[in-house]
């Protein structure tokens, strides 16, 4: 490991554990050069059905009730 990499690697070694996994995410993700060619167009796709599902009457969940049973879930974990 070169100087440079051992400063960097203490300075983010010092971070708390949130931004030292924030920044282990972005650091993944910079390494990742790929793109899906169709992912744009399977997305539109979906958007569409879901919206033509909701337009038609299917059960919908508040957000509220949502992001509470996902926390729930996590705090089990």
């Amino acid at each position: 490991m070169s100087e440079a990499e051992h400063e960097v690697f203490s300075t983010a070694l010092a971070l708390p554990a949130r931004e030292r996994a924030r920044l282990a995410h972005e650091l993944l993700a910079s390494l990742d050069d790929t793109t899906d060619p169709d992912a744009v167009e399977v997305w539109a796709a979906e958007i569409e059905r879901r919206a033509r599902e909701v337009q038609a009457g299917a059960p919908v969940e508040d957000w509220d009730a949502v992001r509470a049973r996902l926390a729930e879930r996590w705090r089990r974990r």
